[in-house]
């Protein structure tokens, strides 16, 4: 049996997985954690195999809990498991040392595969992962800097509003989850101070980040 513990801050996210995982051959739920500390505490009081791991959640956030555990317990694999597909969030938690990555759009079966993959000492990417990552190595020269802290992948959602997209068209078109788009779509809105989708436009035009 691979021994997982479920890292997320979400008590219902934590209990569905909870009950998902124990339904499925050869994967037992050990723990579950509300943060990276608990999921470090856990991962040790448990010997697990797999921590399943959110990014964003409190006081220690998903990366610093990988990078302590790649240190701490390097017999102990992390698979990612985030509504968050962006740059900033993708190679943070690769750097850090996870050997998976996959959005919450991911199901069972998928979610099992990746487990037992990393576990085997593989990695396991979703596909938009792994394509952000080929456009990294293969793709063109990114601008040296964005204005207001705009990450890369902030601005091209933003680019995709200016062309006229819908959050539902940008999730398509980038292939993540609308939640992730809505996340990107507030924090651009932020970060420029934008009101409404009319003046994101205003400023993309303005700041030359039109598609």
């Amino acid at each position: 049996m691979i021994r997982v513990v479920v890292a997320d801050d979400q008590r219902v996210v934590r209990e569905g997985l909870h009950t998902l995982l124990s339904l499925l051959d050869g994967l037992q739920v050990v723990a579950t954690a509300r943060d990276g500390a608990e999921a470090i505490a856990a991962a040790a009081e448990h010997d697990a195999d797999v921590v399943l791991m959110d990014l964003r959640m409190p006081g220690v956030d998903g990366v610093e809990a990988t990078a302590r555990l790649a240190v701490e317990r390097p017999q102990t694999r992390v698979l990612v498991l985030t509504t968050y597909a962006d740059d900033e969030a993708m190679f943070g938690a690769l750097r850090a040392g996870a050997r998976g990555y996959l959005t919450k759009d991911a199901g069972a079966d998928e979610i099992a595969k990746a487990i037992h993959a990393v576990h085997r000492g593989e990695t396991h990417l979703d596909p938009a992962v792994q394509a952000r990552l080929v456009d990294a190595v293969v793709g063109g020269p990114q601008p040296a800097e964005l204005p207001d802290d705009l990450t890369p992948r902030e601005a091209e959602v933003l680019a995709l509003i200016a062309d006229g997209l819908s959050n539902a068209e940008i999730a398509e078109q980038l292939v993540v989850s609308n939640a992730t788009v809505k996340t990107h779509v507030n924090r651009i809105f932020m970060k420029i101070g934008a009101r409404d989708r009319a003046q994101a436009v205003r400023y993309a035009f303005q700041h030359g980040l039109c598609g």
